[in-house]
């Protein structure tokens, strides 16, 4: 058995068992990743996959305990590349992170110059996505961290850290009729056309509940999962916004518009940082982390990603 053998597994399993996918995936041959995956299973004496004909049909119950094997393996040689690359190249390397819109343009800047300073060779990658994709892109080895608000504690292959607390604020013209309203409620947001967040993204679910459990019905007229776009259609006239607060912080609101708190009305929202579990975290890496949060310390984030017991709480 060899390595090439449980990457045609490994992948066969995550595009779905379809090999003609797999083979494009891993650029090889559908008939090589056939006969690799064959002679695995010839080696191992049991069926990895139930097929009808030629067509995988399903994992078997062996099967998923091959799969978690294979899985620790190719985990653990990833890591190995990783300790590799630690001392062979201490100030270089790459940092792929995947976000959201919202982290990436509001959040991200300041601790990526910083770390841009410790690490000048550094190259950063940044994928952005729906919080259910960010996740995926961490448990597919695209990205080493995943920032997000949604989702990120869903999985059990990811250790997922809480990151900081926010609110929700309503933005308007600054001569709406509710601007001069210092401490809005739910009606009277309900009496207003507003535009929010796509369901997916930044917390609208909490928007959502708020206003179904005063039998309210929200007038949502536009969504979108960009706050700037959002600020923009304020602007037009099409209603009241309501966006993340790190959306209007510094420069984020021009003086054609106002800003109000709606935590109040809305709880407040948990973003969160996450890693594959088991994963080694190179040093930029970490201390990519203690730029986001002291909070978010080597010897947490390594206690945590080896399964010790972490008592973290904002």
């Amino acid at each position: 058995m060899n390595l090439q053998q449980f990457r045609y597994v490994a992948e066969a399993a995550r595009r779905g068992l379809n090999l003609t996918e797999t083979a494009k995936a891993l650029h090889t041959s559908q008939p090589g990743v056939s006969k690799a995956i064959l002679e695995l299973e010839e080696e191992l004496g049991i069926d990895i996959f139930s097929r009808h004909g030629k067509r995988l049909r399903r994992i078997t119950d062996p099967g998923q305990q091959v799969l978690k094997s294979i899985d620790l393996i190719l985990r653990e040689v990833a890591n190995l590349k990783r300790i590799g690359e630690e001392f062979s190249r201490q100030d270089s390397g790459q940092l792929s992170i995947a976000t959201t819109h919202t982290q990436a343009r509001y959040v991200l800047p300041g601790p990526l110059a910083q770390l841009r300073k410790q690490f000048p060779k550094l190259q950063v990658s940044l994928h952005q996505g729906n919080p259910k994709q960010v996740a995926q892109m961490v448990l597919e080895e695209a990205a080493v961290i995943g920032l997000a608000t949604e989702s990120l504690d869903e999985f059990e292959d990811l250790v997922s850290l809480p990151w900081y607390e926010w609110q929700h604020v309503a933005v308007m013209p600054i001569d709406h009729l509710l601007a001069s309203s210092e401490s809005l409620t739910l009606a009277q947001l309900a009496e207003h056309p507003l535009i929010s967040y796509h369901p997916a993204f930044t917390g609208r679910t909490r928007i959502d509940r708020a206003f179904a459990a005063r039998q309210l019905v929200p007038n949502v007229v536009l969504e979108a999962i960009d706050a700037d776009v959002i600020k923009t259609y304020v602007r037009a006239g099409f209603g009241v916004g309501l966006v993340a607060e790190m959306a209007v912080r510094d420069e984020g609101l021009t003086p054609d518009l106002v800003a109000r708190p709606v935590g109040h009305l809305f709880g407040q929202n948990v973003a969160r940082v996450a890693f594959k579990r088991g994963v080694y975290l190179r040093n930029h890496v970490l201390a990519f982390a203690s730029l986001l949060s002291d909070r978010l310390s080597a010897p947490l984030l390594q206690r945590a990603l080896g399964g010790g017991t972490v008592n973290y709480e904002l």
